[in-house]
C-alpha cells in the first residue's frame, strides 16, 4: 500500500529528543524552541519568530495582536482548513469569504477590496499547496484600506513569492508543523512577525499572559500576570524532533520537488487530452513540493479514481470541504459575491501521494494507475 501521507523522519529526532530531557529543559523556550525560531529568522528574514503549538494557535495570536473584536470582519478564502476562520470567530469576528482563483486554488486578488467595509479589520491570504498568492495586490489593497495582513502559510515553509518567503510578506505569517507537513514536530506551529513592536505582547499572550519570557532572559527579577492569554509554548521535545528536519530543509524540499516534478512530467500526456489538470505555479512562485494534486472532470469521477486507485493499493485523497456551505460557516460567516470556482474546482481536485520517503518508483507506479483508469493505453 502506498500511504496518502507519511511523517518526515531524518534519523536525528530521537538523538535530539534525547537530549533535551539530559538538559532538563522539556517546556518550552528550551534550546531547541530557540535553534528553530532563529532557523525560521534567519531562512525568511522575518523580525521575530515564536513556535506555537499549531498553526492554529499561531493564527489566534495574530488575531489577538491585532485586538479582533465582535463585530469585525476579516476576509479569506472559503477554501481553507476551519482554523484560518477559527482564530477570528474566537475573538467574534466574521470571517468574509471570496472566491478562489481556479488556476491555483488561491484567494482571487481581483476581488478583495469589493469584500471591504468600514468593518474590515484584516485580510487573510492562504497560500494553497506552498504556491503564493499575489501578494503585491493584496498588499496594495491592504494599504489603502488600513487593513492588517495574516498570512495563512500553513503550507508554506520553504516557498517564496518574488524571492520573498511565504508567511514573512505580511504583517504577519502563520506556520504549520503537522505531521502532513514538509517539516514536522508531530503538532507545531510559529507565528511570525514583520514588525519587531509586537513582539513584547506576542510572547505575553503565548505564556499565559505572564511575563515569563522576559523573566528567563534575566530582564525582570520576578514574571507576574500581564494581560489576558493562553498557553501557547510547545514543548522543546517538539522542537528537538523538529529541528532534526530544519536542519536538512534543503534535502527534504529538493526530494519532494523532484517527486512532484515527476508527478507533472509522467501525468502531462492525461493534461494533453485533456482528460485532467495539473497544478499551475505563476511565474512569480517557488514552491516547496507540498502538495500534487490533479482534477478530475468532476466529483463522480474523483470519487471513482479514489477508489480505483485503492483497489490499486493506492491512497488518495480530496481536501477542504467549503467553509462557507459547512453549518458554521453559515453561522459565522458570510459569502461576498459568486461562488463561480470554490464549490465546484473544490469537488473536482484530488490529492496524491507526496512525503519525503516517497520513492520515484512509487511515484511511477501511482501514475499508471491513475493513466489505466483514464483508459490511457488504449487511446
Amino acid at each position: 500500500m502506498i500511504n496518502f501521507n507519511v511523517p518526515p523522519y531524518t534519523g536525528k529526532e530521537i538523538e535530539y529528543i534525547r537530549e533535551a530531557v539530559e538538559n532538563q529543559k522539556i517546556c518550552g523556550d528550551g534550546p531547541f524552541t530557540r535553534k528553530c525560531s532563529e532557523w525560521i529568522e534567519d531562512r525568511t528574514g522575518t523580525a521575530k519568530a515564536l513556535l506555537t503549538t499549531s498553526c492554529t494557535h499561531a493564527t489566534e495570536l495574530a488575531a489577538l495582536l491585532l485586538d479582533i473584536k465582535p463585530g469585525d470582519e476579516v476576509i479569506m478564502p472559503s477554501y481553507t482548513f476551519v482554523s484560518t476562520a477559527d482564530a477570528f470567530v474566537l475573538r467574534g469576528a466574521t470571517p468574509v469569504f471570496v472566491d478562489i482563483r481556479p488556476d491555483t486554488m488561491n484567494i482571487d486578488e481581483t476581488l478583495i477590496e469589493d469584500a471591504v467595509t468600514d468593518r474590515t479589520r484584516a485580510i487573510v491570504p492562504v497560500h494553497y499547496a506552498g504556491v503564493g498568492c499575489e501578494m503585491d495586490v493584496i498588499l496594495d489593497v491592504a494599504s489603502r484600506h488600513g487593513l492588517a495582513v495574516v498570512e495563512d502559510a500553513a503550507q508554506g515553509v520553504m516557498a517564496t513569492y518574488k524571492g520573498r518567503a511565504l508567511g514573512a510578506i505580511g504583517d504577519f505569517g502563520c506556520y504549520s508543523f503537522h505531521e502532513t507537513k514538509n517539516f514536522s514536530s508531530g503538532e507545531g506551529g510559529a507565528l511570525l512577525m514583520r514588525d519587531a513592536s509586537y513582539v513584547d505582547r506576542a510572547e505575553i499572550f503565548r505564556e499565559k499572559g505572564t511575563d515569563r519570557s522576559k523573566y528567563y532572559r534575566g530582564q525582570v527579577d520576578k514574571y507576574r500576570w500581564q494581560d489576558y492569554g493562553s498557553s501557547y509554548l510547545p514543548s522543546d521535545m517538539n522542537a528537538a524532533y523538529l529541528y532534526a528536519q530544519l536542519e536538512m530543509a534543503e534535502e527534504i524540499t529538493g526530494t519532494r520537488i523532484a517527486r512532484w516534478n515527476q508527478y507533472y512530467e509522467l501525468l502531462t500526456p492525461l493534461r494533453d487530452r485533456e482528460l485532467v489538470e495539473l497544478p499551475h505555479v505563476p511565474d512569480e512562485c517557488v514552491h516547496n513540493g507540498h502538495m500534487f494534486y490533479l482534477k478530475c472532470r468532476d466529483m463522480d469521477e474523483r470519487t471513482a479514481l479514489i477508489d480505483y486507485l485503492k483497489s490499486g493499493g493506492v491512497l488518495s485523497v480530496f481536501h477542504y470541504i467549503p467553509l462557507h456551505t459547512a453549518p458554521a460557516g453559515v453561522k459565522y460567516g458570510r459569502f461576498n459575491g459568486e461562488d463561480r470556482y470554490t464549490t465546484g474546482e473544490s469537488e473536482r481536485l484530488l490529492r496524491l501521494p507526496m512525503y519525503y520517503t516517497l520513492s520515484a518508483d512509487e511515484v511511477e507506479y501511482v501514475c499508471d494507475k491513475v493513466k489505466e483508469f483514464y483508459g490511457f493505453g488504449q487511446l
